[in-house]
Order: C-alpha cells, then sequence, then structure tokens
C-alpha cells in the first residue's frame, strides 16, 4: 500500500497532478451551484484548494510555484487576446466617460485600502489581497504575489488569504451596490429599456446598405471612378446598378457609367449615408432581393480570409473588381460589418461579402483561401511568441521617482499588455492573431483553474487559524467597504451627473470589478446586451489598472 500512500502524500509529479486535478474538477462541479441565482463559478476552486490544504494535502513548493506563474501566465495572455481589438477603440466617444469612471472606481479602492492600512495597522501584503478579493480580480492577486517574492525573494500566504476571506462577500457587495443604487434613483425598467432602444437606432453602425434612385444632373453622364475622386473623402462602395433604358442589372464597376433614373444598390457608413443620398439622388425602398433576380447569374456569398499570406494585405491590392469583375461590399471582423474601402487591411477570419457571378465568387474563394477547419487549428507560434515577448517585458525594470526599487510589470502585467498589442497590431507584422472563441476559452479557463488551485492549496494550512485567532473575520468587514464605498460613490455620480444608462451602469460596475457573476445577473436583469456593452467597454482599462495598482501596492510598502 506504500504506493496509495506516496501517490496521495507524496512530492512526485503524479501525486501533484493528481492533486491540482481533484482540486479543480470538485471546485468546477460546485461552482455551478446557485445561491439566490449566484454562483461563484470557478472561483470555488480557490476554496477547495485551501479546504484540502487545511487537511494536509500538499504539493512540491517548486511545482506548486510553476504551475501557479504558468497557469497565471495563460490566463492573462488569452484575456489580453480577447480583449484588445476593443482595446483601444474603447476610449472613443461615451468610452471616454464610462473608462473615468470606471478609473475612478479603481482608484478610490486603491484609497480606501489605504486608509483602512494606516487606522488598522494590517500589514500591506494582507490589504493587497484583500482588495483584490472583495474587486474579485485573480490578476490583480498574481500580480501582487509576484511583486511580493519579487522583492522579498519569498511567497506570501497572507496576500492569498486576504483574498479568499474577502471574495465571497466582495461579490455579493458588488451585487448589493446595483440594487441600491436602483432603489435609490427609483429606476423604472421599461424607460431605461426604451432609453437603450433609442440611442441603439441613433448608433453609428459599421455599414448600412440602402437603395437610390439617381437624380442629380451633376452625376449624370459620369463613371463610378470619377465619382470616386468627386467623394473621396467618403466610405462607399456601389455593388449594382439597375440601367434605366435597358432595365438590367448589373455590377456596377469604375467604368460603369450612371445616368437619370439609374437604381444603384449602395453600402456605407451611418456618417456618410445622408450625403451620398443628397448628391446622388434619393433613398428608394426596393427588396434586397430584388437586386439579385432568378434569372440573373449573379451571386451574394460570403466568403472567408483563411489564408495566412493574406494577413496585412490591403483589399485594394487585390483588384477583385478590375480582374475578376466583382464587388466586395462589406466586411465582418468579430461581429461587426465595415464598409468594404480599397485601403482596408485584411486580416484571417475576416468574412466578406461578395457579389458577381458563380465562378468569379468561386475564385475569390480560392484566393482568400475560404477553408472553415483552417480556422480551427490554433495559431500557436504566435500564442508562444508573445508569451516569450511579455516574459521579457516583464522582466524590465522601470524606474520612477519616489519608488526606491525599480517596478517591473512582473508574469501578469508583461504578458497582458503585449498579448493587447499583438491581437490589435500583429496583423502589420504578419502574426496571425485569429484564435476561436472555444479555444482562447479553454485556454483561459486552464491557467485561471490552475492558479486558483495552486494559490488555494498554498493558502489553506494556515486559513482556518486566520478566520480565528487572527483577526480574519474583521477582514471580511474591511473587504465589504472596500467592494462598496468606491461603487456607491462612482455609481451615484454616474447616474446622477452623467445620466447613465441604469444597465449600462450595470456593466460598467461589473466591469471596473471584472467581476463574471456581476454580469451575469445584469443581464439577467437587464434582458438586453447593454450591460455586457458597459462591461467590455470598461474592461480591459479596468484589468490593466488593477493589475498595475496591485503591484505598486506592493512595490511602494516593500521596496
Amino acid at each position: 500500500m506504500e504506493w496509495i500512500r506516496e501517490l496521495l502524500w507524496g512530492n512526485g509529479i503524479g501525486h501533484s497532478i493528481l492533486i491540482l486535478s481533484v482540486v479543480i474538477a470538485l471546485g468546477i462541479l460546485l461552482g455551478k451551484i446557485k445561491v439566490f441565482g449566484v454562483s461563484l463559478g470557478i472561483t470555488l476552486v480557490l476554496f477547495v484548494g485551501i479546504l484540502l490544504g487545511h487537511f494536509g494535502f500538499e504539493i512540491n513548493p517548486e511545482i506548486l510555484h510553476f504551475f501557479r506563474e504558468f497557469g497565471l501566465i495563460l490566463f492573462v495572455y488569452s484575456v489580453g487576446m480577447q480583449v484588445g481589438p476593443g482595446f483601444f477603440s474603447s476610449f472613443k466617444k461615451g468610452g471616454i466617460t464610462l473608462n473615468l469612471l470606471a478609473g475612478s472606481i479603481v482608484l478610490l479602492g486603491v484609497g480606501t485600502t489605504l486608509v483602512i492600512h494606516y487606522i488598522t495597522g494590517l500589514p500591506m501584503s494582507t490589504m493587497v489581497g484583500i482588495l483584490s478579493g472583495a474587486v474579485t480580480n485573480t490578476p490583480g492577486l498574481g500580480a501582487a504575489q509576484q511583486a511580493y517574492n519579487d522583492v522579498t525573494g519569498s511567497a506570501s500566504e497572507t496576500i492569498a488569504l486576504g483574498y479568499a476571506v474577502a471574495y465571497p462577500l466582495g461579490v455579493v457587495g458588488i451585487i448589493l451596490s446595483m440594487v441600491f443604487i436602483r432603489y435609490m434613483f427609483r429606476v423604472n425598467f421599461d424607460k431605461e429599456t426604451e432609453q437603450i432602444h433609442g440611442e441603439e437606432n441613433k448608433q453609428a453602425k459599421g455599414a448600412i446598405p440602402m437603395s437610390l434612385l439617381v437624380q442629380n444632373p451633376a452625376v449624370f453622364g459620369k463613371s463610378l471612378g470619377e465619382l470616386s475622386s468627386l467623394l473621396e473623402h467618403r466610405e462607399f462602395v456601389i455593388s449594382r446598378i439597375w440601367h434605366n433604358d435597358t432595365h438590367k442589372i448589373e455590377i456596377a464597376s469604375a467604368n460603369t457609367v450612371l445616368n437619370e433614373n439609374d437604381k444603384i444598390f449602395v453600402v456605407t457608413t451611418e456618417k456618410d449615408a445622408e450625403t451620398i443620398k443628397t448628391f446622388l439622388g434619393h433613398e428608394i425602398t426596393m427588396d434586397r432581393k430584388q437586386w439579385i433576380p432568378t434569372d440573373s447569374q449573379l451571386v451574394s456569398r460570403r466568403v472567408v480570409v483563411t489564408k495566412s499570406e493574406l494577413n496585412g494585405k490591403r483589399l485594394g491590392d487585390l483588384q477583385f473588381r478590375k480582374i475578376l469583375g466583382i464587388n466586395v461590399t462589406r466586411l465582418n471582423r468579430a461581429g461587426v460589418d465595415i464598409v468594404a474601402s480599397p485601403a482596408l487591411t485584411l486580416q484571417v477570419g475576416d468574412k466578406l461579402t461578395v457579389v458577381g457571378s458563380e465562378q468569379s465568387v468561386a475564385k475569390v474563394g480560392e484566393i482568400l483561401g475560404n477553408s472553415l477547419h483552417r480556422l480551427n487549428e490554433p495559431n500557436l507560434i504566435t500564442i508562444f511568441v508573445g508569451i516569450a515577448l511579455g516574459i521579457i517585458l516583464g522582466s524590465i525594470p522601470f524606474s520612477f521617482p519616489g519608488i526606491p526599487q525599480p517596478v517591473k510589470l512582473g508574469l501578469a502585467g508583461g504578458p497582458l499588455i503585449v498579448s493587447i498589442l499583438i491581437s490589435r497590431f500583429g496583423y502589420k507584422y504578419k502574426l496571425i492573431t485569429y484564435t476561436t472563441l472555444s479555444a482562447n476559452l479553454m485556454l483561459r479557463e486552464i491557467g485561471i483553474t490552475l492558479f486558483l488551485a495552486c494559490v488555494g492549496l498554498g493558502a489553506g494550512k494556515g486559513f482556518v487559524d486566520t478566520i480565528l485567532y487572527q483577526g480574519g473575520y474583521a477582514w471580511i468587514g474591511y473587504g465589504f467597504i472596500i467592494t462598496v464605498l468606491p461603487l456607491l460613490i462612482v455609481g451615484c455620480i454616474g447616474r446622477y451627473y452623467y445620466k447613465l444608462n441604469y444597465f449600462t451602469l450595470m456593466g460598467l460596475i461589473a466591469g471596473s470589478t471584472t467581476d463574471p457573476p456581476a454580469l451575469a445577473y445584469s443581464n439577467t436583469t437587464a434582458g438586453n446586451s447593454a450591460p455586457s456593452v458597459g462591461y467590455a467597454t470598461v474592461y480591459p482599462l479596468t484589468m490593466f489598472l488593477r493589475v498595475l495598482s496591485a503591484q505598486l501596492l506592493i512595490l511602494f510598502f516593500f521596496s
């Protein structure tokens, strides 16, 4: 029976993987249980790890350290790949206000943490753990632990203990803050829903189709090439034309001449639609199916870019209209339609709407790839190149005035920043950044579960003693204050001064705490996508600030 003892309480690789697997499997299983409609999800992996650690199940410290850091790297890198494409665009228009409010929540949380630290005298390592748990931010926990290890050369169990103690009530506190604001401002869901619908109708869309009747004498007899020169600063594509004299529909080309009462099918942007209509004639009601009559050889297809050599190429360089006589009217990227202008840069995974003859469209498919199974193949080179660059960036010391020791982005911050940059700009350097949602989710979940299991096992031995004998019950209260106070202050400001829609505000609150359970509650309550939009708008910046602030607090107080 020696082999059983070695397997359960030994120090080997088999023992380590067995314990981690049991912790992760049990944690995920228990995390599906809902209490009052809210579940803690994979965070239960942390508490199962604490429980087994308390009962003496341990892993070799070096193996534990490796799995914890590697899991953290996988998690933050996949998060960066997911949010990167929208990171910079999130600062446009109303996103600036939302991000400023979310940043204020982060700063108020840090300020509240400092006040409690000076009043109570609790070590900053403990307070940073409580802060990370109170705002349910696991990467911040990882960044703090890594920064503490870099500065002191040893690990701190109190960081993980503070996180574990504050986390459960942190989830509850976020949702309670939403409920409090709702009743304080007497929110009427019907009015909020009506407002959201009104805003959606006003919002500029990436690409809109419309049918026009040509009636401006100034364009009679002009070719589409000449028209493009006259409207060179406008985004539009004239896809098809119905000739008034022949009553036939054909693909529009640069040499196509416009005449009085011709009908054209145009794809443009919301901001340019009025200009195009005014310049050419007026909009008419014409069903999309009428533009491809049954006796016509024209077809409309969506073709997917799957050839890696096209990554970063401009659409105009392929000269589809000139060589094949087809029109590319729209490009769909990450679910958003974009007007297919010649200057548009292609990326693997883009979906092009192509109009032309069956043979020509088939040829376009051959050129672009249009092989969906290729998209299912993971681009491991980009992932590991990005991780390597992230480790290098995270290891570079940066000196700042007032901080005695150079600051490092660490194993959390470095890969996060690199993954955001690669996912946004990698195509310019021929890096294929496309990853299916399921592949990204798998990578992220494996990383976070490994990290949480290791943190729980490492903190389990002292968890009960901390709660019962070291004042850990007070940490719960401190965490609740850190959770609720910034949310209520900024939430009230957002609602009262900025007149934010309540559903958007719910997404802002969930995103500023990077809390998926709170987002799930918001989506269920709202019954629309507004919370998800608010969450996605502030999530990238908030995640970055949470990771950075946790590190800076450790460096300020332990350097």
